[in-house]
């Protein structure tokens, strides 16, 4: 079955975003640092902010836990575009050779709705896609299978009759590319791009 659109996850394909940035400036211990990303503005809180959660919310929550570290986790989203410095310039690279041979891109991430026009005016690639959908916005984030729903949902309305396995999905997290997988969707775990362009020259595309 030939592959007709490709969807990109952004964070690790595209853009380059870490919390990293940010916190090696305000905790410069690496262990504490470590510590405090792992159990204060852990992953499992910031996917609740991509999941729609407003970040005044999230942010006033956390602090009630972990009072002693309130002006810490305020910086997270106050200076959150310290995080995402610039884009990935391979993932690009690699998307433009599928756009230069026509193939429909789509994206799909996960990103708060409140910092996500901050990515949409500073990272023009992105409105190079034919159509994203932000996690923060429909209030759903991968892995679960109704985010994927969605996405198939506004690549049929453009590809009417599309199947999942004409599907590609690159995500640099492997659960999400295992939930693609087991959708019917061909999943493309992303470690370098030298190896996911590999990965889709074996699906036959043109890269």
């Amino acid at each position: 079955m030939a592959i007709k659109a490709v969807v990109f996850d952004f964070g690790g394909v595209l853009i380059d975003w870490s919390p990293e940035y940010l916190y090696r400036q305000l905790i410069p211990d690496e262990t504490e640092r470590r510590w405090f990303l792992t159990h204060v503005c852990s992953m499992e809180w910031v996917i609740r902010q991509d999941g729609g959660q407003p970040i005044a919310e999230g942010t006033n929550e956390l602090i009630a836990k972990f009072p002693d570290h309130a002006p810490l986790i305020r910086a997270f989203y106050e200076r959150w575009h310290e995080m995402v410095p610039g884009v990935l310039e391979e993932g690009v690279a690699l998307m433009e050779k599928l756009e230069a041979a026509n193939v429909p891109l789509f994206g799909l991430t996960n990103w708060s709705a409140e910092t996500f026009p901050y990515a949409w005016e500073h990272f023009p690639v992105l409105r190079r896609f034919r159509d994203i959908v932000v996690s923060g916005r429909v209030k759903l984030v991968k892995p679960d299978p109704a985010i994927f729903a969605e996405m198939r949902q506004r690549i049929e309305a453009q590809l009417p009759g599309i199947q999942p396995g004409e599907l590609v999905f690159i995500d640099d997290n492997l659960k999400n590319a295992e939930a693609a997988t087991a959708l019917g969707w061909h999943g493309v775990h992303h470690t370098s791009a030298a190896k996911t362009e590999a990965g889709l020259r074996g699906l036959g595309l043109p890269v």
